[in-house]
């Protein structure tokens, strides 16, 4: 389905069995401009809840906590975690104890916690860790810097995976990570602040992207690959109504893993074309192959149904990216090689699938300041 927006999808997740063991995040990334230079830099900025039930007068971190595994405890907090990436990239975390959140659960939602809130429309807040709060707290999972933010937030094309993160669905947990994108193509407005320099956030370069996860674990492989920084190589022009984006890896039906499987799709000034497993009667396929060089992250996804093809190879240099860090509501830290990156660049194949088994391309597409995430577990 074409563009559906839906901010119930949006709402907190958090009831029920999940809220004693389960996390829900919102998720924005773009690309800003240094006000001095007008150099492009992306960011990212989350809220990442976790078992609000468990909650305690201090934020709850057993993953380095040997003690309070053995206890059974497990965690509980909400997180705000802003990153940068490029060379000097980074990752800032604080940590909140649910007493001092405020949180409206259904849509349109709101969080707020310390100087930091977050809604459909807009954010704003601080993140400081000093060195010696970070070499202190290694269980904090991050770097030492300090970053402001201020956006309006306008999400203009979504992506609605339909029936599998469905109420029903929702209801019954039957997914161990649900996915929702209200803002697959996002427009932000206003200014971030890292480490004293001042970025400016333009909606007509902003790359902007807004999305959320929930469940009771997370998945591995883990991929994602997002932009709306488009071109036609055939054309040469900017590709101004346009969006993709692909993500999943090896989704749980309860304890029963599927084969690997992604879910995508490319719109593509004004057209459609999806690509869902759970879509059945489209005929959705996916294969693909992620690996790591000693210097880059490549993608290679090829999707189909009975009507497209997509075919999708993305790069990002390591020096650019971070291995960003979570906490899974298990009390587990099982991801510690998540290869995040908002520096991606890469080319997009899009053809039209005629009887036969014949192909037609559609345009050949470039793609640049790609989010891009690839990831599997450490070994047990």
């Amino acid at each position: 389905m074409a563009n559906i927006h839906d901010i119930s999808r949006d709402s907190f997740m958090l009831r029920g069995p999940l809220a004693k063991k389960g996390y829900d995040w919102w998720w924005h990334s773009l690309t800003a401009e240094n006000a001095e230079t007008g150099e492009k830099k992306p960011f990212y900025i989350e809220f990442f809840t976790c078992n609000p039930e468990r909650a305690a007068e201090e934020p709850v971190i057993v993953w380095n906590d040997p003690e309070k595994q053995k206890k059974g405890i497990l965690p509980s907090y909400v997180m705000v975690n802003v990153g940068f990436w490029g060379e000097d990239h980074g990752q800032l975390h604080n940590f909140y104890a649910w007493k001092d959140v405020t949180l409206r659960p259904d849509a349109p939602y709101f969080i707020s916690c310390g100087p930091c809130n977050c809604s459909e429309t807009f954010t704003e807040g601080s993140v400081t860790v000093t060195p010696e709060e970070r070499d202190a707290h290694p269980e904090w999972m991050c770097d030492a810097g300090s970053m402001s933010w201020k956006l309006a937030i306008d999400k203009k094309i979504a992506f609605h995976v339909g029936y599998g993160a469905s109420k029903k669905l929702r209801d019954l947990n039957a997914f161990e990570m649900f996915w929702h994108a209200e803002g697959m193509k996002t427009l932000y407005r206003g200014e971030i602040v890292l480490n004293g320099v001042r970025y400016v956030v333009r909606p007509e370069t902003c790359n902007g992207y807004a999305d959320k996860n929930w469940g009771g674990d997370f998945t591995s492989p883990w991929v994602w690959l997002s932009s709306n920084d488009l071109t036609s190589r055939i054309t040469g022009k900017k590709l101004t109504n346009s969006v993709f984006n692909i993500g999943g890896g090896r989704p749980k039906v309860g304890p029963i893993a599927l084969n690997r499987k992604l879910l995508g799709e490319f719109y593509y000034e004004g057209k459609d074309y999806e690509f869902n497993f759970s879509k059945f009667w489209t005929l959705s396929g996916t294969k693909f192959d992620c690996r790591e060089t000693e210097d880059e992250i490549l993608w290679h996804v090829d999707q189909t149904t009975a009507t497209a093809r997509l075919v999708t190879d993305i790069r990002c240099y390591k020096k650019d990216m971070l291995n960003i860090n979570y906490e899974a509501p298990t009390g587990l830290k099982r991801h510690n090689r998540l290869w995040n990156g908002g520096n991606g660049t890469g080319v997009l194949k899009l053809y039209r699938r005629l009887p036969g088994g014949k192909e037609t391309l559609i345009d050949e597409v470039e793609a640049r300041g790609i989010g891009c995430e690839y990831g599997e577990y450490d070994p047990d």
